[in-house]
């Protein structure tokens, strides 16, 4: 049963392209499928989430990282009677403007875009769906529906102030309202990320080898999920013992987010998706109790993980990369692909030249932009 305050399929405020829509599927469930079929989605496949693509095969990638937020926002939107092919959709392609190389990528190309307008994912990844995915006869970009987009926009809180290029391009054809929040099941998608990095990345930094299980019992939410784990199973084998804790704490930070949101829209009274909009503060949030025990979490897989020696030597090596490919296209514009020479064309300053070089290293895998560097560069 469906709450009054999630987003009906039956009152979206649509397309910016109008089209006859599914008789099998909501409106919803065709972006989320538009999504899935995009190019820029199989491309997160290559792309970094902490450690370089070809680093080792059992690594989070963009992708796996992409689906374990949209498995984590499905469980709470259906929990809190929210739309959960709505949450999903945004989830899946909240992370499509990602360059090669996760952040390290990201505040290299910003660095080299400041001149043009910098650079931000959350932007590129409205770009993406609107404009840069080119597919269908009828229009640029995978056409979704207003709400998707909205949540894409703004799932992390209104967007104030300046706008970063790509959002104010799209939002001045169609406003996507950027200075409220966004719907409650865009502000579940923010949220399963935070719920998802926060547990892979224990995983993988014990996988690593970046620090042992033994470093992770004095950490909150944690150590408590290791001595159940103990208690329940003892001398149970180091792998086992890993996921068995490790998904207790997954559990932890879902229920707890589940119990406060379930009461905070209670109290809210909201009662159409509009309501939530115009509250003026996220309906959707963890515990002040565990958000505080979260961010010791973070300032520990700050220091032992995204820090460490390996991690930021390979930091220095793909920035590198993004480095050297940058100028060079800009440069050489020739050297993009012949089916970027048509957007090259219609270029009519060296901002608009930059924003499509940006463009095209950000779609970049981490695979290619290597491949790429050592090709041109050697």
């Amino acid at each position: 049963m469906r709450a009054t305050y999630s987003c009906d399929p039956q009152q979206t405020r649509g397309r910016l392209v109008v089209e006859e829509e599914s008789a099998h599927r909501t409106c919803f469930q065709r972006d989320r499928d538009r999504i899935i079929h995009s190019s820029a989605f199989r491309r997160l496949k290559h792309k970094t989430q902490v450690f370089v693509e070809h680093e080792g095969d059992y690594f989070r990638t963009r992708l796996t990282h992409s689906i374990e937020v949209a498995q984590v926002a499905r469980t709470m939107a259906g929990a809190l009677g929210l739309n959960e092919e709505l949450t999903e959709a945004i989830a899946l392609a909240h992370d499509l403007g990602h360059t090669p190389f996760g952040h390290t990528g990201e505040d290299a190309l910003d660095a080299l875009m400041t001149p043009y307008g910098g650079y931000d994912h959350n932007a590129q990844a409205v770009k993406i769906v609107t404009s840069l995915e080119r597919h269908y006869a009828d229009f640029d970009g995978l056409n979704l529906t207003w709400e998707t987009l909205e949540g894409l926009a703004k799932h992390n809180g209104p967007v104030v102030g300046e706008l970063p290029h790509a959002l104010a391009d799209y939002n001045a054809r169609h406003d996507l309202e950027l200075h409220t929040h966004a719907s409650a099941e865009a502000q579940i998608a923010a949220l399963s990320d935070d719920v998802a990095y926060n547990n892979h990345d224990l995983h993988d930094g014990l996988r690593a080898g970046l620090f042992t299980q033994d470093d992770i019992c004095d950490l909150p939410i944690v150590g408590e999920a290791f001595a159940e784990v103990d208690r329940l199973y003892p001398a149970l084998d180091p792998s086992r013992r890993m996921h068995e804790a490790l998904r207790r704490v997954f559990g932890v930070m879902v229920t707890d987010v589940i119990k406060v949101s379930r009461a905070k829209l209670a109290e809210s009274g909201a009662s159409s998706a509009q309501d939530i909009r115009d509250l003026g503060s996220p309906v959707v949030m963890f515990s002040s109790g565990l958000w505080s025990d979260l961010k010791v979490i973070r300032e520990f897989l700050f220091t032992r993980m995204y820090r460490a020696p390996s991690v930021v030597e390979m930091r220095t090596q793909v920035t590198k990369v993004v480095e050297d490919l940058f100028p060079l296209f800009l440069q050489n514009s020739d050297l993009l692909p012949p089916e970027w020479q048509q957007d090259v064309r219609r270029a009519q300053d060296q901002t608009a030249l930059a924003r499509i070089v940006a463009d095209y290293i950000s779609g970049m895998t981490d695979r290619f932009a290597l491949q790429e560097h050592k090709r041109l560069l050697g």
